[in-house]
């Protein structure tokens, strides 16, 4: 069983002056959510994600030796332009990776990122830009020491990740990602994301994910906040234990493909998820009405057509319709007919199953 302390470098065998990298980690979209963690980022329960292909940062690293002054140094910047309210958030990240990457005051360091779909929305664009940042400082280490493995690679980058945004170590690698102790997943941690370890039933393979865009403004209460009411939450203790049961139940549905179980689960949980925002103290609620108004539009066209659709929600307004790649023409047709309008200014994003970060 890895602990932190696998993570902590002993020596480099390399040294490097100056250069850069570049990275591109996509957003993913959790079937049974993490709501809820301790300290370090570790969750209060365990969750699993499909991997997004399209919706990504990409995120290019130089650096480049400077006199030691014992202090971080690096100038961000978000679609080519300075961006000074994100600098405090890598600021704590940085301080919180030093342990495992204690050449960090070494560099000064230029970041300079974009995304391809509106931060700050609730899709999870802290989880792609904080993968895509880990990539890149994992590369530099890997420079550093040129013998490190790829299984280490990856495991330290998801690790890394997750220090920046929780949800980011599921955007490493794989198509299915679970992140958190489960006693039926075999490699399972809290410590970070690892690929579902069993074959994925031929009716998940390119599974798509259509987000509609219902309100694409910053949402009014940040993950950060929402997981920490769940400290002294009433229903909390029952939701962990709900979250490892249904995680038991999509082992099996993954393996048989069994859609309409699929299905009870994924919006069970997206509903729950918002269901624990309600109910906290102080409550808060992320849906807006166009919300409510696609949910049911889906249900009634499930039930017409029998089509295998369903909805989840992030921690946000917006709407993730997944539905197998054969029946990619007729919700497309259903999205134009019937809920495009739902959508701020017309807005979605056509997505699919993708398979973690690319070094570009």
């Amino acid at each position: 069983m890895f602990t932190a302390k696998d993570f902590i470098p002993k020596h480099y065998s390399q040294n490097v002056d100056q250069g850069n990298f570049q990275w591109s980690a996509p957003s993913n979209i959790a079937l049974v959510k993490y709501w809820g963690k301790k300290d370090n980022q570790i969750p209060a329960n365990p969750s699993v994600s499909f991997t997004l292909n399209n919706c990504k940062t990409i995120t290019k690293l130089a650096f480049a030796k400077k006199q030691s002054d014992g202090k971080f140094s690096f100038d961000l910047l978000f679609e080519g332009k300075p961006k000074e309210d994100f600098k405090p958030k890598i600021q704590k990240f940085l301080e919180r990776i030093e342990i495992y990457l204690p050449f960090l005051k070494d560099y000064h360091f230029t970041i300079d990122t974009e995304n391809t779909f509106p931060h700050s929305s609730g899709i999870a664009s802290s989880a792609s830009g904080m993968a895509a940042l880990a990539m890149n400082l994992m590369s530099l280490e890997k420079a550093l020491n040129p013998g490190m493995t790829e299984d280490y690679f990856y495991q330290k980058a998801s690790l890394l990740a997750r220090l920046g945004s929780g949800s980011a170590c599921r955007s490493v690698k794989g198509q299915v990602v679970v992140w958190g102790n489960h006693k039926n997943i075999s490699g399972s941690s809290d410590l970070f994301g690892v690929e579902f370890p069993k074959a994925i039933h031929e009716n998940f393979k390119n599974y798509q994910d259509t987000i509609l865009l219902v309100d694409k403004g910053e949402k009014q209460v940040s993950s950060t906040v929402g997981h920490d009411l769940m400290h002294d939450h009433p229903f909390a203790e029952r939701r962990f234990a709900q979250a490892h049961e249904n995680l038991d139940k999509l082992i099996t549905i993954f393996e048989k493909g069994n859609l309409d179980e699929f299905i009870k689960i994924v919006e069970s949980e997206a509903l729950t998820l918002h269901a624990m925002m309600m109910t906290s103290m102080p409550y808060f609620i992320l849906m807006k009405p166009n919300t409510l108004e696609i949910i049911n539009a889906i249900w009634k066209y499930r039930n017409e057509t029998q089509i295998p659709v369903c909805f989840t929600l992030d921690a946000g307004a917006n709407v993730h319709v997944l539905y197998p790649n054969k029946d990619k023409p007729k919700i497309l047709q259903f999205i134009q007919d019937e809920l495009v309008g739902y959508c701020q200014n017309g807005q979605y994003i056509c997505d699919e199953i993708g398979n973690g970060a690319l070094l570009i």
